[in-house]
């Protein structure tokens, strides 16, 4: 629900895989072993980049995101449930 009502406020990139529904752990673990096969069967060089992901989740801060939100209208109760998945909150990367 959230989703949707978001959704309709800010647009997605194409690529966005979290919180919508699509099969985005699947598509995003194929495609690598898709492409690694096909170099493999062709006998093409192949590059592959690691990133490190420890800081992708606090490059924004939270109070940009909602005032985002605010600049674009949002139900002020959907941006009170976006503010409030900020409290508290952990990210663990294993």
């Amino acid at each position: 629900i959230l989703t949707a009502k978001l959704s309709k406020a800010c647009l997605l990139n194409s690529r966005q895989r979290s919180f919508i529904r699509v099969a985005g752990c699947f598509e995003h673990l194929k495609l690598p072993q898709t492409i690694i096969c096909s170099a493999k069967r062709e006998h093409r060089p192949l590059g592959v980049l690691f990133v490190d992901i420890a800081k992708a989740f606090d490059t924004v801060s939270h109070q940009h995101i909602l005032r985002g939100l605010q600049q674009r209208e949002v139900d002020p109760y959907v941006i009170s449930l976006v503010s409030n998945m900020y409290e508290n909150i952990h990210t663990y990367i294993t």
